[in-house]
Parts: C-alpha cells; sequence; structure tokens
C-alpha cells in the first residue's frame, strides 16, 4: 500500500477494497494557543463543532440524522493538533457528508451548547478527574509540574476558573483565528471516491481567511534534583507518575533505538517488560507500570498508542499503577533504582534481542485499520517523517545495534533530575519519610523468594537525597483551579 502524502498538502490513504471512508481534518492548533487565563478553549472551540449546533440544524437534530448512519462526528484536541474527523460506510457517503461539512464550516456556537460542554468540563475537572481516577489525575498533574511555565503547562480541558470566564466571543476569535483555511491540512482513507477531495477542498475555502500556524518553541523549565508533589486525597492506594522532558523525535534513528530500550524497561501493557516484573511479578504490589518515551494519555483505557496528538516536545515517563499506601516509598525507590541501573548498564545483548523481536511483531498490531493507519499518516506528515513511521520503525529494527540502544539510553535516560507525583492519604507523613530518607521496609501477604528479600533490604535503604524545599503538599481540592 501507498500512502500519497506531501508537506501541507492532502494526506491519501486510498483503499479500494474499503467499503468505509475516513475523513480527517487536522488543524495546526491546540491547547499550547489557549490565550493566557481562558485555559480550554481550543478544546471547548473543538467541541462546539463536533458537538453543537450548525446554522443549518439545532446539535439535537444532528443526532436524529446521524443516527441512522451509525456514525457521528469526533474532534481530538491536543498540545498542538485539533483533528476533526469522521467515518462512515460508502453507501451512506451523500447522507453524511453534509453534516459533517456543516458543523466545521458553518457552526452556529449557540450559547446552550456552549454551557453545556462548559458544564460537562467543570464536571470532569471538579469531580470525575479529582475524584473517580487517580491514575488519569496522577498523569495529568504531572504533565502540568513537568512544563509549568510554559504553554504545554495545562491539560487540554484548561482549569475550573479559565473554562468558568469563556464566553461565546472567546470561541468565535479562536475559531477564526486557528480554524482558518491555510491552516488545515486534509486526511482521507479507505474506499472514498475520487471527487471527494475537490469538493472537501471547495467547501473548506468557506473557513475564514487566516495564516499557517506552528508550533510555539516552549524550551521546558530545568530542574535538578527530585522534584516532588505530594496531593493529599482520601484513599487507600497510591497512584505515581514520574518524568522528565526529553529532547527526541520519532522518525530520527535514535528515537527507534531508545524505543527499544524502553520498550524492554516498561512497554505498555506488556507483562514481559522489565519493570512489570519487578513491581508486579515478583513483588504483587501493583497492577502494572510502564514507561514511555511518548506522551501517552488514558493508559488505563488504550492498549496501544494513540494517534493524532502529536507534539514537537515529548516526555519521558513512568507510570506505576496504583500501590497500598504504606508500599509508595518503597516503591518509589524501586523505580528511581530500576532507572538508575538502566542508564547506568545499558541493555544487555540477550534484553536487546528478545526487545527487538517483541517489537518486530507488536507493531504490526498499531494501525490494524484504515482510520489508524490515516492517524498514523497524518501523524508522519507533523513529524516531517519522509515514509511511514511504522514501516521505518519495523525495517530499522533489524539494523539497530546494542551499542545504538545502549547509546541512547545513555544520551537520554536519567534518573537524577525528575518530577514525581503521588496521588495518596497521609501526604505530609510521607513527606516526612521522603525528605529524612527513612527506610521503607515493605511487607508481603505471602511468602518470596529468598533473591526478593536480599533485593528489598537494598532497596529499603536506597537513598534518594530529596531537599525538603523540592518537596510540595497539595490538597486535592486545590487542583486545576
Amino acid at each position: 500500500m501507498i500512502i500519497k502524502k506531501e508537506k501541507n498538502n492532502p494526506v491519501l490513504l486510498p483503499v479500494p477494497e474499503d467499503q468505509t471512508i475516513s475523513l480527517k481534518i487536522w488543524f495546526r492548533a491546540g491547547s499550547q494557543n489557549d490565550p493566557q487565563g481562558k485555559e480550554g478553549l481550543a478544546y471547548i472551540t473543538a467541541q462546539l463543532l463536533s458537538r453543537g449546533a450548525s446554522v443549518y440544524n439545532s446539535y439535537e437534530q444532528i443526532l436524529e440524522r446521524l443516527f441512522p448512519l451509525a456514525t457521528g462526528c469526533q474532534a481530538v484536541t491536543s498540545a498542538e493538533m485539533t483533528v476533526y474527523s469522521g467515518r462512515v460506510h460508502y453507501d451512506n457517503l451523500n447522507y453524511y457528508y453534509p453534516l459533517f461539512i456543516e458543523g466545521l464550516i458553518r457552526p452556529a456556537f449557540l450559547v446552550s451548547d456552549l454551557n453545556r460542554i462548559k458544564e460537562e468540563m467543570l464536571n470532569y475537572l471538579n469531580t470525575t478527574l479529582k475524584y473517580a481516577n487517580d491514575e488519569q489525575l496522577c498523569k495529568a498533574a504531572l504533565q502540568n509540574y513537568i512544563f509549568e511555565g510554559t504553554s504545554y503547562g495545562h491539560i487540554t480541558e484548561g482549569s475550573i476558573s479559565s473554562v468558568k470566564s469563556i464566553t461565546v466571543e472567546d470561541v468565535v476569535a479562536f475559531y477564526t483565528r486557528y480554524f482558518n483555511s491555510s491552516n488545515y491540512v486534509i486526511g482521507l482513507g479507505g474506499g472514498y471516491p475520487k471527487e471527494l477531495l475537490p469538493q472537501l477542498i471547495a467547501d473548506l475555502n468557506a473557513l475564514p481567511e487566516g495564516r499557517p500556524f506552528y508550533p510555539y518553541d516552549i524550551r521546558p523549565n530545568l530542574f535538578n534534583g527530585l522534584n516532588i508533589k505530594l496531593i493529599e486525597k482520601e484513599t487507600d492506594v497510591t497512584a505515581i507518575s514520574l518524568g522528565y522532558p526529553i529532547n527526541l523525535l520519532r522518525g530520527s534513528r535514535e528515537w527507534y533505538a531508545l524505543a527499544v530500550a524502553n520498550s524492554y524497561f516498561g512497554e505498555h501493557r506488556n507483562s514481559a517488560s522489565h519493570l512489570y516484573q519487578i513491581i508486579r511479578e515478583s513483588r504483587g504490589l501493583s497492577y502494572g507500570a510502564y514507561s514511555y518515551i511518548e506522551y501517552f494519555p488514558e493508559g488505563e483505557q488504550r492498549q496501544l498508542p494513540p494517534v493524532n496528538i502529536a507534539r514537537t516536545y515529548q516526555n519521558f515517563e513512568v507510570w506505576v499503577r496504583p500501590v497500598p499506601n504504606d508500599a509508595a516509598h518503597f516503591v518509589l525507590r524501586t523505580v528511581v533504582l530500576e532507572l538508575e541501573k538502566l542508564a547506568a548498564n545499558g541493555l544487555t545483548e540477550e534484553n536487546f534481542e528478545l526487545a527487538r523481536q517483541f517489537l518486530k511483531k507488536y507493531i504490526l498490531h498499531f494501525a490494524q485499520d484504515t482510520e489508524t493507519r490515516l492517524g498514523y499518516a497524518i501523524d508522519d506528515q507533523f513529524y516531517s517523517i519522509k515514509g511511514s513511521h511504522l514501516e521505518i520503525f519495523r525495517n530499522i529494527l533489524d539494523k539497530l545495534t546494542l551499542k545504538e540502544v545502549n547509546n541512547a539510553v545513555k544520551r537520554h535516560l536519567q534518573f537524577k533530575n525528575m518530577k514525581v507525583v503521588m496521588v495518596t492519604q497521609g501526604a505530609r507523613e510521607l513527606r516526612q519519610r521522603l525528605i529524612a530518607d527513612e527506610p521503607s521496609p515493605i511487607r508481603y501477604a505471602s511468602l518470596k523468594d529468598v533473591q526478593i528479600y536480599n533485593e528489598d533490604r537494598h532497596i529499603e535503604n536506597y537513598p534518594l537525597n530529596i531537599e525538603p524545599e523540592k518537596v510540595d503538599v497539595l490538597n486535592v481540592n486545590r487542583l486545576f483551579e
């Protein structure tokens, strides 16, 4: 299959045998374009396009007309991208397309729709994120923490105060500025008719006039040592996420080398990865522990990497699924120690071969349908990759050497300068134990191998060397204000 793709030109993935048609319109705008004090505006604007009225139909009428077609319109907003998309059976294209395009080029931006979206967002920020999912809470707080002081330094949904302040006038101004006729890329995939592309181009000329926008140079702030934010919350378990910015993007040979190392260390949802074996398999302390070299939101809901959340600044992250509160200090020590070992020693030949062989098969599952392959092709254009990222990934695995992988580890992985977020109960007491570097002995409900007990004696006294001024305690009620 040949993917037709040129810089700033339509991304075309024709699959004549596919009876569905995938449409994606990528706008070069996202949460990093939110004006100060209006964080969440990009997200709200996109949601009003996909889940609001057009000048021709109310939102209820749009839903009523889409229901028999078993489809809809979606908008995904991330730091630097907003992708407006849909998927429909070939036979229903003539019924679906007018609804798809009118939502984008003729939005009504009704106050009633805005209030509905804002109410949903405030409920998410006030209740769902804080009290229903500690893992998402921890990961969201980490992203804000790592990139604080930059345009990445707020989650896509913004904050409670900023969302409350957003008006229809704000939405119209943002739409006019960023959803313009020079700031998009069309993506088409599947068995689409040849006349669909010129139709889309003609219709999108109705967007406001404007210029193309490109990502800001955010330059993440440097930090030294372990910087820890403890979020006080009534809970029986502790969620842990930690990480730091990395200056490496997919498409380079070095990125693929580091991806091999990351797969060995903490491949998402892979029970054979090193962290999983150390924390869950050997000790039963957590449901899982994973690592990432690209932004990977909603990990508990995904088996495979998401598409169309590409960005020019990435971060290394370790996500530890909730552990018992009395094991939190021990598990933090375990993760930092294992990261130190990886940074110092790299992979063995055996580790390298196992990770490489695993990835060669695993990557085949990343894009099993046309819509996902189209998403990857759009991301390829974002990253200026010549060819297909997934094809390059598969092909380069046979060419990479252990030396290249370990050189990438030495350049990009470290354990001394990180930001850590822990959602826990008894945060102030944990803070005292952390800054005092108190021993953190661990107790198990069942007997373990002698080797585990021997390793634990080292882990429970492993020095984290945390400075008191670098550990903050924050009540969950104060987050995302």
